[in-house]
């Protein structure tokens, strides 16, 4: 099996763990960056297209594969999911085609496809003046939340509850958005959509991320995480716990709404990642997108469900049914969360051996890296990467994840 993983603009080495697991599941697997580092992959197996212009990514990807035929191209980058439907197509191999790659990553799209199919979600406005955003935050009543179309990892998200507050972050917002690493990490020569900012009706529940599958049709969720972050005005501080707290009730309501936000987005064959918010009692929807969670979440569906969302996306890049069923948790407790420190640039990080030996880690991935700057809202969102634990319960294994994070010492400059 020979794959084929794809960024215009790649993000630091967070992925290479990822493109890791791939080989270590026996695939063959080769990366094209459009612009990137040179130590980023084995060299034989490694190319760079030197311009991120989807005209030039094609036209590397085509070479290559003729001479190396492969079976699929993927990404995991939300930044790739639009560039890696045109290349697919342009190979002619499996893939979701560039409308639905577009609907799922575009956030303005991708609310108005849900509108159309009748997934219940947020109420939502295109805000490109101040006036705007203030004029749909009186209509549908604080808190409300600022976001970009074209963003990721909760940059430049925001919730708002008063009007000096909007002025206040849709200036921060504005002023970011255009610099955002997950903008500019997009292929160029692409109709990326409208690139500004929505404004959104609070939801105001429980939330939960879900990586799923849909293959010809068929919608399966493959686990369900409990986010149990508390809130603030910001949503950088990702803490998430499973098995999940849903009624089986509650999992056929979640089920239905990712099947109706799916049709509506148009995908037929793809893995998912959705996050679902609550409100009023009933489950809507924040987002589906056509790639696997980030952090640790494959790792946590591995252990809590029984569900692999890696392999999903190697099987699904080559046009092959996924082995999955539908949402079976196990009763082992995962607890995970974001190696999150201070804005400045990274000198140092210290990761000692009583963390990476701990019996209870089951995942720990630090991707900054010494010079590497560090952002934090309202400037960015950059964190040090991610660690995970098990336990025997919630609060077991919050312990031991908190505990294994307290002791990586980081040093800023």
């Amino acid at each position: 099996m020979k794959l084929l993983a794809l960024e215009a603009r790649q993000n630091g080495y967070y992925y290479q763990s990822r493109y890791q697991q791939i080989a270590d599941f026996g695939a063959e697997l080769y990366v094209l960056n459009g612009v990137g580092t040179d130590d980023l992959w084995p060299a034989d197996r490694y190319r760079r297209a030197d311009s991120t212009h989807i005209a030039d990514l094609i036209a590397h990807a085509k070479a290559w594969h003729a001479e190396e035929d492969f079976d699929g191209v993927l990404t995991f980058s939300e930044s790739g999911v639009v560039a890696v439907a045109a290349v697919a197509a342009a190979l002619g191999l499996p893939g979701i085609g560039v409308d639905a790659a577009l609907t799922s990553r575009n956030k303005l799209i991708m609310r108005q496809a849900h509108e159309r199919g009748g997934a219940a979600h947020p109420r939502f406005a295109f805000v490109e003046t101040v006036e705007s955003a203030l004029s749909a935050a009186e209509e549908f009543g604080y808190p409300v939340i600022l976001k970009p179309t074209l963003g990721a990892a909760s940059n430049f998200v925001f919730r708002i509850d008063d009007a000096d507050q909007l002025r206040e972050r849709y200036a921060q917002a504005s002023a970011g958005i255009d610099e955002m690493s997950w903008y500019a990490m997009e292929a160029g020569g692409v109709d990326l959509g409208p690139h500004g900012l929505l404004l959104e009706s609070f939801l105001d529940g429980h939330e939960h991320l879900i990586e799923a599958l849909v293959w010809e049709g068929e919608v399966f969720l493959g686990s369900i995480v409990d986010r149990v972050t508390i809130e603030g005005d910001t949503f950088d501080d990702d803490v998430h716990h499973a098995p999940t707290s849903l009624r089986p009730e509650q999992v056929a309501e979640v089920h239905a709404l990712v099947a109706a936000g799916v049709r509506a987005q148009g995908l037929a064959n793809s893995a998912l990642h959705a996050e679902v918010r609550f409100h009023g009692g009933k489950p809507h929807l924040l987002e589906i997108a056509v790639r696997p969670g980030g952090g640790g979440l494959d790792h946590m569906a591995r252990i809590s469900a029984g569900y692999d969302p890696i392999r999903a996306v190697m099987d699904v890049a080559r046009g092959v049914r996924p082995d999955v069923r539908h949402f079976t948790p196990t009763a082992v407790h995962t607890f995970a969360m974001c190696l999150i420190c201070d804005s400045g640039t990274v000198e140092s990080i210290g990761v000692p051996g009583e963390v990476t030996d701990a019996e209870e880690l089951f995942y720990l991935k630090v991707s900054a890296r010494p010079g590497d700057v560090i952002r934090r809202p309202p400037h960015g969102n950059s964190i040090l990467g991610g660690i995970g634990a098990t336990g025997t319960s919630f609060d077991d294994a919050m312990r031991a994840a908190t505990d294994l994070a307290d002791r990586i010492e980081v040093k800023l400059s």
